[in-house]
């Protein structure tokens, strides 16, 4: 049974009436900001060090591999994924320096598979700076991709713990099966949503799962902790895929990043394109989309359809769903600023703008 302090907080969060679909103005985003500071304060000294763990990696390298690395490194990246694991890591006595080391290997293979993305992609912008492969070529991001990777196996073996190596292994593996998965199904109409919960989970909600669960296991936490941070991580990293698939149709290219309507001019299939077709299968205009990607029109026919109707709305209650499991994992845990940090951290990721 939730607690009054945990059940408040999850009504509140997970209120339907709470405008989170958008059109925040400068007040509520500047909220998200104090509230992001928030998630950082119990761990920001360490989250200090991890940064400075990924600064070293641009010391001593060849002028042309530090360029690089210095344009994906000093980047306005939030660093969600690693305070996750240093978070995680504070329901039990530790000196913190494994999960610390985790912590970087965690943003660094996150980096790698944004470098990768990007190049696949053909994204001239990521974080609203132009992306490795549109200034310095293909050849350069999938060497660059290659190398943070590495960088970040090397990380994961300094804790020496062979489970989370393991762990971490596999969760390289599904993120790449994730990406071949979206690459086999592009401007295939038949994709059922259970298909697409699978793919957003090896793409993005099995690093949040990684990133969560390693720094429970990395600070010697029991089972039944370590269990509640990996039903945490998943949810909370599923919640964040569908936020970010939302924001393709309701975001500001300043904002997101990246182009509105992006992932639909890639042939990808979305949860809110998903519900689309669900609801009227009779309805032609994505597969005339997809039929012709590059056609002005049948995309203003497209975005009009599901952002002017309540889907995107009910593609945020699945997102909320989601978030609600992740509040009522972290239920058992001790009471500490850490799990008031992970509370708080759900409610960045159901509001957040980018």
């Amino acid at each position: 049974m939730l607690s009054a302090e945990a059940s408040q907080h999850r009504a509140s969060l997970l209120h339907p009436e709470d405008g989170l679909s958008g059109g925040q103005d400068v007040d509520s985003i500047l909220d998200l900001a104090g509230l992001l500071d928030q998630v950082y304060d119990p761990v920001i000294d360490r989250l200090d060090k991890v940064k400075k763990s990924l600064i070293d990696l641009i010391e001593d390298r060849p002028s042309f591999l530090s360029e690089l690395l210095e344009h994906v490194l000093y980047t306005n990246g939030k660093r969600v994924r690693p305070a996750l694991t240093l978070l995680a890591s504070e329901f039990h006595p530790n000196d913190g320096r494994n999960s610390e080391i985790m912590a970087a290997a965690v943003e660094l293979l996150h980096i790698a598979s944004l470098i990768h993305d990007d190049t696949v992609d053909n994204s001239d912008i990521r974080r609203g700076r132009a992306t490795i492969s549109s200034l310095w070529g293909g050849n350069a991001a999938v060497l660059l991709g290659d190398y943070v990777f590495a960088s970040s196996a090397t990380y994961v073996c300094d804790t020496g713990n062979i489970a989370v190596i393991k762990r971490f292994s596999e969760t390289a593996w599904s993120m790449a099966s994730g990406e071949f998965m979206e690459m086999a199904v592009a401007y295939d109409l038949d994709q059922p949503r259970e298909q697409y919960l699978k793919r957003i989970y090896k793409k993005t909600g099995s690093l949040f799962t990684t990133a969560a669960e390693s720094g429970a296991v990395l600070s010697g936490a029991p089972e039944h902790t370590i269990q509640a941070l990996r039903d945490y991580g998943y949810n909370l990293g599923m919640a964040f895929q569908i936020i970010d698939d939302i924001l393709d149709f309701n975001g500001l290219r300043e904002e997101i990043g990246k182009p509105v309507g992006n992932d639909l001019s890639q042939g990808i299939l979305t949860l809110p394109a998903i519900m689309a077709m669900e609801r009227c299968p009779e309805d032609d205009s994505i597969r005339n989309l997809f039929e012709n990607p590059d056609d002005v029109e049948s995309m203003r026919r497209v975005m009009d359809r599901i952002v002017g109707g309540s889907i995107l709305e009910d593609s945020y209650d699945v997102a909320r769903e989601y978030c609600g499991r992740a509040l009522d994992s972290l239920e058992g845990l001790e009471s500490n600023p850490a799990r008031l940090a992970l509370q708080n951290l759900v409610t960045y990721v159901i509001k957040r703008r980018n």
